[in-house]
């Protein structure tokens, strides 16, 4: 079976976690900082954390920057549940704006839905392409309020030249297997404000402050820390650090060899569905994607069939195929959330979700693979039943 995603795993990873195992420190010892170091350096960023997966980086952004019960955010309908279960964990209500055809937020309809209490716009780079980030900060500058990029598909890809990752209040990763690098499980922030990282350190470790010229109270000697907070267990241990650098040393390959795999594609669709039907993501010339995934858009009733029928169809030719998302409004849990979010009509997203496949994207394919997949779809969408 071909799946729509995998992680790349070679012998200097397995090296870099093993000579861990043999350290004094399995977890929150100096391999986690340097980690850090070399996410922030490699997305031109001044600060990062890494903590337990790409939905505690979440968590710990809202709760970091202090949004809670009676705030609002606004973020996009097709994306992962965790970029709005993790508002409903800090108490805020979640507004969900429409999307353009990439699948990606739509700056104007985010900004109709800003109130008094909207504390945040959450930016989601769908698949790896980025949003048109100029007009959501242009937005949250004239209201005064926080730019989240979930960015979680987004590793390696740039905005205007610049690393995703450089620019916002803060950018949340996911380390996920199938992501762009691995750390088994894991997520990353990083932010501009020291103060943000602080915070973001204490709450990701149970709400404790081991600074002494933080302390409410002398310390009593080396021994000594507060629990000042409500924080959570969401560190990342040494191990997944180690794997992840080794991992982060080979982005660039796995990001360049992703971008061929997309070129590939775009080649062999072209040529394969020439009067079309089947059509690639967008592209922008202001914006380089990363490829985390690759979404085909399809024209189902032109070919007389259905998404169900096509992806087993390709499930039983060994494709893996995937759906990325059904709208979150789609689902009980955020319709039970959000009633009256779900009330309201988002065209966009409809319309994206109805002709949406990702089909399979990883650094290890072949250029053989990326033919057959191809082959077997032109196969799934013309065969009569």
């Amino acid at each position: 079976m071909l799946p729509y995603g995998r992680q790349t795993i070679d012998e200097a990873d397995i090296a870099a976690v093993v000579e861990v195992l043999r350290s004094p420190f399995l977890t929150a010892g100096p391999v986690v900082a340097k980690f850090e170091e070399a996410l922030a350096a490699k997305v031109g960023a001044r600060h990062a954390s890494v903590c337990a997966n790409g939905t505690a980086a979440l968590h710990l952004v809202y709760a970091a920057l202090g949004i809670t019960a009676g705030d609002e955010i606004i973020t996009t309908p097709i994306t992962f549940s965790a970029t709005a279960a993790a508002a409903y964990y800090v108490g805020a209500t979640v507004r969900f704006a429409d999307v353009d055809a990439a699948g990606n937020l739509d700056p104007a309809s985010v900004e109709a839905l800003i109130t008094p209490r909207t504390r945040a716009i959450v930016a989601v780079h769908l698949g790896g392409m980025p949003v048109d980030l100029e007009a959501f900060h242009s937005i949250a500058q004239r209201h005064g309020i926080a730019l989240i990029e979930d960015a979680c598909h987004a590793l390696g890809a740039t905005y205007h030249g610049s690393p995703i990752g450089s620019r916002s209040d803060a950018t949340v990763f996911s380390f996920h297997p199938v992501k762009h690098i691995t750390t088994g499980e894991g997520g990353g922030i990083v932010t501009p404000s020291p103060t943000l990282k602080h915070r973001i350190d204490k709450l990701r470790a149970h709400g404790i402050e081991r600074d002494a010229t933080q302390m409410q109270s002398a310390p009593d000697g080396m021994w000594a820390y507060e629990v000042q907070e409500l924080g959570w267990n969401y560190r990342l241990s040494d191990l997944s650090c180690a794997l992840g650098l080794s991992q982060l040393a080979k982005l660039d390959g796995f990001v360049t060899r992703r971008r061929a795999i997309a070129a590939l594609y775009r080649t062999e669709l072209a040529r394969v569905f020439p009067d079309g039907g089947v059509t690639p993501p967008p592209r922008f010339a202001e914006r380089e994607s990363s490829y985390h995934l690759f979404a085909v858009a399809i024209d189902f009733p032109r070919f007389h069939t259905t998404r169900k029928v096509v992806t087993e169809r390709l499930a039983a030719a060994g494709i893996g195929t995937q759906v990325h998302y059904i709208p979150l409004l789609q689902h009980p849990l955020h319709a039970q959330r959000c009633p009256d979010e779900a009330r309201r009509a988002r065209p966009g997203a409809d319309q994206y979700y109805a002709r949406t496949l990702s089909i399979p994207m990883f650094p290890a394919m072949t250029d053989a693979d990326v033919g057959e997949v191809v082959a077997q779809l032109a196969r799934a969408l013309r065969e009569q039943p």
